[in-house]
């Protein structure tokens, strides 16, 4: 925002600390949120109430440091989320946040790049990578499940995948829901989903991977409220406010239409996140139609799709979209909503489109062809630390592709590769905890129209 000439600023905000008492330090962060041409969002949560900002600089000229506009962490959660605004396309910075004016040193690199303006430029286009999962399961002793002689079993394991997930180096990473779980404690008051939200959010080996690119998130049953929750949780404005308060999403919905969704775009992909709790309906509710998303959330969706010139249009969902196991919280529950969605795409002749989503514990591609067109995809990612499902590759999909059920720990990943767009090709890979290759599946954008 303003060049640092004087500092005069720096050291009022480092006596506003001390006249407090200790000086506030990092609980988590920091945490890269949105990073778009010309603006660049840090999000970040103190120990106790303090003046946050960053300092940053574009690492060819170090010597010009520039500085976000202070902000006071929000009382009881003591988050913020910071603007670096005096950026250009295509540079990588460096920053530091201080908080009270006191530089918080961490033992990893802190740097962004912004995105190119690409759109009318004559150089080849980039390739990228956007990293996703889902179902990220923290253990926090005292409140794990018990054993039959008495003895904890934390549902959370093999976090050596976060290390493997940060050494992948993506370029943006989609956190598909049960990105905290929720449990009895924690659900009925606003102290408690506090208190679960940031005791995962400062869990050490994840902060690496928070900073290492930029994050967005849609969330699932267990960070929106109990198991299998629907649009009659009485809680879920309070889930809402910590979401929002955890994740610097570009959006929230709409002011006609409050919850979770939002989009963003990486080069020529554009993400469409999806709200799939806030309107869903009961399962076992029989005297009206199913539906996840809701008729005004579908009509957005594919009011998007239909908008959208990139070349790929990403939907991202907690639940699955396309499978036939109808012993999964899936869209097989809510027919004609996935009717009218596929349709939709078909009839508006919508490319590129694809669909990923997580929730189930285990990874898998799905295949639905489509008369006289491309056929659709979804590629579900889960779990990343949260329990697995072994038995995925039993499970009945009429849709999935032979040999991608996978049910160890693992994420996802989109390579976008080809320097011009008719030659563009997003290439599906699925990692394990120790970022080993499962498998890969090529789809190019002259195939997807």
């Amino acid at each position: 925002m303003f060049r640092i000439k004087s500092v005069i600023i720096a050291s009022l905000l480092a006596g506003y600390g001390s006249v407090y008492g200790q000086q506030a330090a990092l609980v988590s962060g920091p945490m890269l949120g949105h990073v778009d041409q010309r603006e660049a969002s840090v999000w970040i949560q103190s120990t106790s109430e303090a003046t946050a900002f960053v300092k940053y600089w574009n690492v060819n000229t170090p010597e010009n440091i520039f500085q976000s506009r202070a902000q006071q962490t929000q009382s009881s959660v003591n988050t913020a989320t910071l603007v670096a605004d005096s950026v250009e396309p295509g540079n990588t910075y460096g920053y530091d946040v201080y908080l009270d004016g006191v530089k918080m040193d961490v033992p990893y690199s802190t740097n962004f790049t912004t995105q190119p303006n690409w759109r009318w430029s004559r150089e080849p286009l980039k390739d990228g990578r956007i990293m996703f999962g889902s179902c990220l399961y923290i253990n926090e002793s005292g409140y794990e499940r018990r054993n039959s002689d008495g003895s904890e079993s934390g549902y959370g394991s093999e976090f050596e995948i976060l290390e493997a997930m940060t050494k992948a180096r993506a370029d943006a990473m989609i956190w598909l829901g049960d990105n905290t779980y929720l449990r009895e404690p924690d659900w009925n008051s606003r102290s408690g989903v506090i208190k679960r939200y940031s005791h995962t959010r400062a869990f050490p080996g994840l902060q690496p991977l928070l900073a290492a690119q930029p994050n967005y998130a849609t969330w699932d049953d267990h960070d929106y409220g109990p198991n299998n929750s629907n649009r009659s949780w009485w809680g879920k404005d309070i889930t809402l406010a910590a979401h929002k308060q955890f994740w610097p999403n570009p959006s929230y919905g709409t002011s006609e239409m409050p919850g979770v969704m939002t989009t963003f775009e990486y080069l020529d992909v554009q993400v469409i996140l999806l709200d799939g709790r806030w309107y869903r309906s009961p399962e076992d509710r029989k005297d009206t139609e199913s539906e996840i998303l809701g008729q005004r959330q579908t009509e957005w969706l594919i009011d998007m799709l239909c908008t959208s010139t990139a070349t790929f249009k990403v939907v991202a969902v907690g639940s699955q979209f396309l499978t036939t196991d109808t012993r999964k919280e899936s869209f097989v529950h809510a027919p004609k909503e996935r009717d009218r969605i596929v349709s939709a795409i078909t009839e508006n002749n919508v490319s590129g489109v694809i669909f990923l989503s997580g929730d189930v514990h285990g990874a898998e591609l799905t295949q639905f062809e489509r008369a006289g067109t491309y056929p659709l995809f979804e590629f579900t990612s889960s779990s990343i630390t949260a329990g697995s499902n072994k038995g995925i590759a039993d499970q009945p999909n009429d849709y999935r592709v032979p040999e991608t059920a996978f049910g160890g720990h693992n994420y996802g990943v989109l390579d976008l590769e080809g320097a011009s767009r008719k030659d563009r090709k997003l290439v599906l890979r699925l990692f394990d905890k120790d970022g080993k290759q499962i498998w890969e599946h090529e789809l190019r954008a002259e195939d997807l129209q």
